[in-house]
């Protein structure tokens, strides 16, 4: 274990230790820690989403810690200030699939002297990896609280193609796309240039692409949607079923607020766009490409299993992803899951509740752990 470039510099609270894991399944880990200074607490396991870092946890970090847990929040692979991850488009994908995405995270423990942690608590793609360690290492991962992203369950085998309705957005009478076919470059390669080489720019990029998804953007006013369906996932904001021709910095572009964030400073700021001006965003969109129907079939393997431990949902009342899935929120609770504690929308947030309303959070958090 080696010290690590502290990103966040100057944002980050006293008592948040930055380091570099390494043989973690290949990876040298960058975690950010609270709580770390008293042998033998239970940990907490933070996993980020996309376009996000570790950084992501910073506001929620301590208060978990001081409740008595080791905080643990690391740049999953393809992210930040880890390393040993495949860049390249055509490089190995294999690697960001699903079960390798947890692989990484038991490894991380391992390697932190963690056998099992209280809780793992996953934010949007990191929710996904939540939900499928708790159902793939119920042994490792002891409860999952979910944020923003819903978990229905495993894939059916031979479920139809999700391809189909994509298609068929694009013969609406207005063309839209997906924005998950647009990144995970079905038939194309351009979406990490799309946002590295925006005109705008990768900090102003970020900073609209934040605030259009939060609860500043007065115009997320989010509710179920009836089908999986074309003209159902048309009524979706355009950040998520994007005019055919747009790519997401051109999306976004129009909503470039005037000011700063509240819950997201200038600084803060600084760090997202620094890293991804570093990184580029294709270790990232590799995630989105194992949605495709070679990696959903190995998924469909699970198909009937359910997530055993106790679980609960987290998420912003103008979070559109609560919904972007239509059924995934009820099927969570009652079919998926077969411990459910409640699911929670979080007034004044939007799709980064943990930033947004970092103190509701934590309370329901620390509700749910039973502290």
């Amino acid at each position: 274990m080696s010290a690590a470039p502290l990103y966040g510099e100057g944002t980050l609270p006293v008592g948040i230790r930055s380091r570099v894991v390494g043989n973690v399944n290949g990876l040298s880990v960058h975690v950010l820690e609270a709580g770390f200074e008293t042998p033998g607490r239970p940990a907490l396991l933070l996993l980020h989403g996309f376009p996000e870092l570790a950084y992501s946890w910073r506001k929620v970090l301590l208060p978990l810690a001081a409740a008595g847990y080791h905080v643990i929040a690391p740049d999953q692979r393809g992210y930040g200030r880890t390393t040993g991850w495949d860049p390249a488009y055509d490089g190995d994908l294999d690697s960001y699939r699903l079960p390798n995405l947890v692989a990484d995270m038991a490894a991380l423990l391992t390697a932190l002297g963690h056998g099992t942690v209280a809780a793992v608590i996953g934010h949007d793609f990191g929710a996904s990896v939540a939900a499928w360690g708790a159902l793939l290492r119920p042994d490792v991962f002891r409860k999952v609280a979910l944020m923003s992203a819903p978990f229905g369950g495993p894939p059916a085998p031979g479920a139809p193609s999700r391809q189909a309705v994509f298609d068929a957005l694009a013969t609406l009478a207005r063309p839209r796309k997906h924005y998950q076919d647009y990144y995970c470059g079905y038939a194309t390669r351009e979406a990490n240039d799309d946002m590295t080489k925006c005109p705008q720019g990768v900090h102003d990029f970020l900073r609209a692409y934040y605030h259009v998804k939060s609860a500043d953007w007065k115009e997320n006013k989010p509710y179920e949607l009836a089908s999986w369906s074309a003209a159902e996932l048309a009524k979706l904001p355009t950040y998520y079923i994007m005019n055919v021709q747009d790519n997401m910095a051109q999306t976004v572009a129009p909503h470039m607020p005037d000011a700063p964030c509240a819950w997201l400073s200038e600084d803060e700021l600084r760090v997202y766009s620094s890293e991804y001006e570093r990184t580029g965003f294709q270790g990232g969109l590799q995630w989105y490409r194992c949605r495709t129907p070679k990696f959903l079939e190995e998924l469909a393997r699970h198909h009937g299993r359910t997530i055993d431990v106790p679980a609960t949902f987290i998420s912003g009342k103008s979070d559109w992803g609560v919904y972007q899935t239509p059924g995934a929120l009820e099927r969570m609770a009652t079919s998926a899951c077969t411990q459910w504690r409640g699911t929670h929308l979080i007034d004044g947030a939007g799709h980064w509740v943990q930033q947004e309303q970092p103190e509701e959070v934590v309370r329901l958090l620390l509700a749910f752990l039973g502290k």
